[in-house]
């Protein structure tokens, strides 16, 4: 790992997490339904499949623009956009089975996560 990348990834995650602020700021709290954060995920996923499409083989992108936009502005931006790349990666690799099993273990241990997570986070701070 390059100074370089660290400074590419920090730089591009501090921009996601700030554009993700205002886009959630903008579209405002969910009291029915979360419409930020399905709006952010939705165009998380757009916009690696985008960069992904038009540079993943143009050499500054493997240089330093991978770690700049996909793994700092978008990681810091959504993580969903790197699971919906990786699943399309395995639907697209003919690993359809692999594929749907990496999507059911992710939102399944996902909940379950957030579940047990919640539930010890609330023992704990009794």
């Amino acid at each position: 790992m390059t100074v370089q990348a660290v400074v590419a990834v920090a730089l591009g995650g501090a921009a996601g997490a700030v554009l993700r602020m205002l886009i959630a700021a903008t579209i405002g709290a969910h009291h029915v339904f979360p419409w930020a954060t399905l709006t952010i995920n939705i165009a998380g996923s757009f916009a690696i499949g985008l960069l992904w499409g038009a540079y993943g083989q143009a050499e500054w992108f493997q240089q330093w623009g991978r770690m700049l936009l996909v793994v700092g502005l978008l990681g810091g931006f959504t993580t969903f956009s790197a699971f919906s790349l990786e699943t399309m990666n395995l639907v697209q690799g003919s690993r359809m089975l692999l594929g749907a099993g990496y999507v059911s273990a992710s939102i399944i241990g996902c909940l379950i996560a957030v579940f047990v997570g919640e539930r010890v986070g609330q023992v704990l701070l009794q």
